[in-house]
């Protein structure tokens, strides 16, 4: 009989050993594999072993793995199975910034993958593979198992718009609604199912509690790369695929989809930001077979969400919830506004609450009441669905208009050779701020061509004034463009860099703002050279 009980990590892991001992659990890009017998196995062996070196039940542990996902599985099962929590490390994270996390945190130990070690500090390091190996450890001790209100992991937000918070989850959150046998188990209709998220993002580590409890194959595929990406999902028959819109914009573009037969794709699944009309419609055609649904949560908000099937007679939808009770939309009192009104989103869940590591102010301030303030604003319309306008903190307030950087984002994308773009405010005298934007293009285009584009599709206001033609957009790592670098990148040359050159074209505004098309500016981001793009 399935349980109704709480449960933690550990235990999801012991059943489905139990239950299915020679099932491959994890793939992963290394050509490695991990059966669930295999997985409970070298947890408690690392368990033991932390025990025997002195760590306890509520210490923290770090863990810096890049692409190993089947060491990284057995490290976190193990670390929480010794009853202390995880502390997943972005290796794209530079050695500072790796640091400031481990001293922020107060970690006991690191665990780290082969050849990968963190930077210099306090803390003793170690292999997981040399600590689960067979008679490696000297020292062993008997854990003590964590209870389902312990703090299972603590995820670093990805600060794609100010700094970093420190999101703890105790085990009750992340097992909430699981059972330890279901039936049927979640995405039945795969043998395989996707994903090519980091280690050290959210996204990743609910990847881990799919590998515990959906039917699937967990097959990780490291780095994105569209086409190895859209070859891994054809060569494994997979039914399942996972992605964010950055991934799902880059797939498109190169044209992967068409190389590769996808045809075995019965679920796309889009996160961890919003999809672009434009997106959704060429995953619809890259994906004929598939049903594409995007999934609208936040490391802090997780499990609350809403889900959709993407509806080309709804484009900017995202869904509503399943009661009606668990989302709202508020005004800056907190009172609940009537359909068709832009305000603050919150969700909730009946799941016990995340919240933020040493940061009692923040978590007062976003998680309240079983609610979780999304940091967006939105409107529902009049059957309830959610339409989501920006970013609370990216709107652009200019003069006594609002502007929603996601419908700028959005129109660029529909230009043939934009692929891919972000938009921000940037101060000016009289109107406070005014749009600009970052693009990188497929093929070269007259900018003029692009505005021209955008007047078709954009109010006055939300044209942009500045566009800047880049190499790449900074981007965290789950795909977010990261908006202070980004901002950072339109600032006036004179405030950043001498440029090393900075041809510019002077088009008429509506407000009678300059246009400015900026080709080059910044050698660390831009073209050396603005020829291909004239």
């Amino acid at each position: 009989m399935p349980s109704a009980l709480p449960l933690t990590v550990p235990d999801l892991l012991q059943a489905r050993a139990e239950r299915d001992p020679t099932r491959v659990a994890i793939l992963d890009s290394r050509e490695g594999s991990l059966t669930f017998a295999d997985w409970q196995r070298d947890a408690q062996a690392l368990a033991r072993s932390l025990a025997g070196r002195g760590v306890r039940r509520g210490d923290r542990v770090a863990l810096r793995y890049d692409d190993d996902w089947c060491g990284y599985a057995v490290a976190f099962c193990g670390v929480v199975a010794a009853g202390a929590a995880v502390i997943p490390v972005s290796v794209s994270l530079s050695p500072v910034q790796q640091h400031d996390l481990l001293r922020r945190v107060g970690v006991t130990a690191v665990l780290h993958q082969v050849g990968s070690p963190p930077p210099d500090g306090t803390w003793w390091s170690a292999c997981g593979s040399d600590l689960t190996a067979a008679g490696t450890s000297a020292v062993t001790g008997e854990p003590d198992p964590p209870e389902p209100g312990d703090v299972a992991q603590i995820v670093c937000t990805s600060g794609s718009t100010g700094e970093p918070k420190d999101v703890a989850a105790s085990h009750a959150n992340l097992c909430h609604g699981q059972v330890l046998n279901p039936r049927p188990r979640r995405y039945a209709h795969s043998r395989t199912m996707v994903h090519a998220f980091p280690i050290g993002t959210n996204a990743g580590q609910m990847m881990l509690i799919e590998a515990l409890t959906a039917a699937p194959t967990l097959l990780c595929a490291g780095r994105f790369d569209a086409d190895r990406f859209c070859g891994l999902i054809a060569r494994h028959g997979a039914g399942t695929v996972f992605l964010v819109p950055s991934m799902a914009v880059e797939l498109l573009r190169s044209d992967a989809h068409r190389r590769h037969d996808l045809s075995c794709v019965r679920l796309l699944s889009s996160s961890a930001a919003a999809l672009p009309p434009a997106a959704a419609r060429g995953l619809t055609e890259a994906f004929p077979q598939a049903v594409l649904v995007n999934y609208y949560t936040s490391t802090e908000a997780v499990p609350a969400q809403i889900s959709m099937i993407v509806d080309a007679e709804r484009p900017e939808a995202l869904g509503r919830p399943v009661s009606g009770h668990d989302l709202r939309i508020t005004d800056a009192a907190g009172r609940q506004l009537p359909p068709g009104e832009v305000g603050e989103v919150w969700l909730r869940s009946d799941a016990p609450p995340r919240s933020y590591l040493g940061d009692p102010s923040g978590s007062a301030t976003v998680f309240r009441d079983g609610w979780v303030r999304m940091g967006d604003l939105g409107r529902l319309d009049a059957d309830g669905f959610l339409i989501l306008v920006d970013r609370e903190s990216d709107v652009i307030k200019s003069g006594a208009l609002k502007v929603s950087t996601l419908r700028i984002e959005a129109a660029l994308l529909e230009h043939p050779a934009v692929a891919e773009a972000a938009a921000v405010g940037v101060p000016h005298p009289v109107m406070g701020a005014v749009p600009a934007a970052v693009v990188r293009l497929d093929r070269p285009v007259d900018l003029d061509d692009v505005r021209d584009f955008l007047s078709t599709r954009l109010s006055r206001a939300e044209l942009p004034v500045r566009l800047l033609v880049v190499d790449h957009l900074p981007r965290n790592a789950t795909g977010k463009p990261v908006k202070p670098e980004i901002r950072r990148l339109l600032e006036p040359p004179a405030r950043r860099h001498p440029p090393v050159s900075a041809p510019a074209a002077a088009v008429s505004d509506p407000f009678g703002r300059s246009f400015l098309a900026t080709l080059t500016t910044d050698p660390a981001v831009t073209k050396e050279s603005d020829d291909e793009h004239q």
